[in-house]
């Protein structure tokens, strides 16, 4: 997803924090960065904030859960990890708590699931963090292929090769017929990151 975060009344900022119009009223939106909770600099990935009438006074009957997710400052942790880039264009490219750390290194799931569906055999990928004692996490791309066609995991890795960095391309590649999911059809990543643990024997 691919927002603008539009300064009003003055020249677009030099940093990620502007207003960004809403229904109705006036809210403001900044990309914080994870680790040191100062603001993430330009096409850099933090977690995206926003502060105003939109967001909710907090959970009801549930005051730590609240604090936690909106705080005394009443900026709202979305948990979804954004880059802003010079023209004021946000970009949605994952969830925090699908944030993949495989030895330092932040791997973002949604930004490899995109990079998969451009292959012309695969129908579906979901992409998780499975343990790993050397690097603490390794990454696994779960992939559901189109009706009656095969490929193999050297296959898969060798389409990667090139295209994205190297430190991104799957250590596992599990081809699956489908996903664990909710009542509501929601893909359920913790179990599937379980499931791949279980049949990679992690």
């Amino acid at each position: 997803m691919r927002m603008r975060l539009a300064a009003a009344k003055r020249p677009r900022p030099a940093n990620p924090e502007c207003d960004v119009l809403t229904t109705g009223a006036r809210s403001k939106a900044q990309i914080v960065n994870m680790e040191t909770g100062e603001l993430s600099k330009l096409n850099t990935p933090g977690e995206l904030y926003i502060r105003g009438y939109c967001v909710m006074q907090g959970y009801w009957g549930e005051p730590e859960k609240t604090f936690e997710t909106v705080g005394q400052d009443k900026w709202y942790r979305t948990g979804d990890i954004a880059v802003m880039d010079e023209q004021g264009f946000c970009k949605i490219v994952g969830r925090s708590k699908d944030m993949i750390i495989r030895g330092g290194e932040n791997i973002y799931p949604a930004e490899l699931e995109d990079f998969f569906h451009k292959h012309p055999q695969v129908q579906e990928v979901q992409v998780v963090g499975v343990k790993d004692e050397r690097m603490g996490e390794e990454i696994c791309a779960c992939i559901r292929l189109k009706s009656g066609e095969t490929t193999t995991e050297e296959e898969i890795k060798a389409f990667c090769k090139g295209k994205i960095s190297h430190f991104k391309i799957p250590r596992y590649v599990v081809f699956v017929d489908g996903y664990p999911l909710t009542i509501s059809g929601k893909i359920q990543k913790f179990k599937l990151r379980e499931q791949m643990e279980q049949r990679l024997k992690l």
